[in-house]
């Protein structure tokens, strides 16, 4: 496939499974936006990117999205620099941190993972929706499964549990890709929204595991697990509301194939409560 003249976004792509996505992007000739925090390791992932050779071009541009200021101002930046996008791959997440909030007062992982991908894709949303063709990819994971959204502890106001806040974040970005896609359709814009889950992967994100839990797990590589992001941006016969994953036995390895929605993302009126509620609180002016 020849992406020549197309534009990508990866968040947190100086690693893991954002990595390869970006990678096979800038071989296949697209121009990939490494959205960081940290400048220092998106360049040496950028020049790491460059020695296994590709057609396209990679560009590092600075991305906090733990700051829904560091959103705007990269947004921004992408809005002045940019006439088209035809990818946004919501890929960034951290899993089972100490406690702790972002800039605006979300617990971490809800923050990060949820919020700042919501409020990147509204403050992308005209450019996304005038470029013919364009996806919107957001990951999620297994731990949505069983997982559930309270109103009530976006803001760290309970007791810490880890696992909880990593569960609750990737269902919420469940659904908002979902609650995305239903809207656009209903509205009659052309993007398409679809999710992505690694399945199990080596990757940075488990720095916080336990070393003997990770070492018991049967884990793909990075390149294996991005597959299905892949598939997601790649397809042509993906369709929007679509949610991909490895095709083993859980989920948890494989190759690409069409993953189980939980039935904690499918609660129509939740899904709208929450979409409503970040809309809100994000200042995103998504038209619906």
């Amino acid at each position: 496939m020849n992406l020549s003249g197309k534009i990508a976004i990866v968040t947190g792509s100086n690693t893991g499974i954002g990595f390869e996505t970006a990678l096979d992007l800038y071989q296949k000739g697209a121009k990939v936006y490494v959205a960081c925090r940290n400048e220092e390791k998106a360049i040496d992932a950028i020049k790491r990117m460059k020695s296994q050779g590709g057609t396209g071009e990679l560009v590092f541009s600075h991305l906090d999205l733990a700051s829904l200021r560091s959103v705007k101002d990269f947004s921004s930046r992408i809005l002045e620099s940019e006439s088209s996008l035809d990818l946004l791959i919501n890929n960034a997440g951290i899993m089972i941190p100490p406690p702790s909030k972002t800039e605006d007062g979300f617990e971490f992982q809800f923050g990060v993972n949820f919020i700042g991908h919501f409020a990147l894709t509204g403050q992308l949303f005209k450019l996304l929706e005038s470029t013919s063709g364009s996806r919107v990819v957001t990951l999620s994971s297994i731990a949505h499964r069983g997982a559930a959204i309270d109103f009530d502890n976006f803001r760290l106001e309970k007791e810490y549990h880890n696992w909880r806040e990593y569960g609750q974040s990737k269902l919420a970005d469940l659904i908002f890709a979902l609650e995305f896609d239903k809207r656009i359709k209903s509205n009659g814009y052309q993007i398409k929204s679809l999710a992505a889950h690694p399945g199990f992967s080596k990757t940075d994100l488990q720095v916080h595991m336990d070393k003997n839990t990770l070492a018991s797990l049967d884990l793909m590589t990075a390149n294996q697990g991005a597959q299905p992001t892949l598939a997601a941006c790649l397809n042509e016969n993906a369709e929007g509301g679509q949610y991909w994953g490895p095709d083993g036995p859980n989920e948890q390895k494989g190759k690409p194939a069409l993953a189980k929605i939980d039935a904690a993302a499918l609660d129509q009126d939740l899904n709208a409560k929450l979409w409503d509620w970040a809309n809100e609180a994000t200042g995103s002016y998504l038209p619906f």
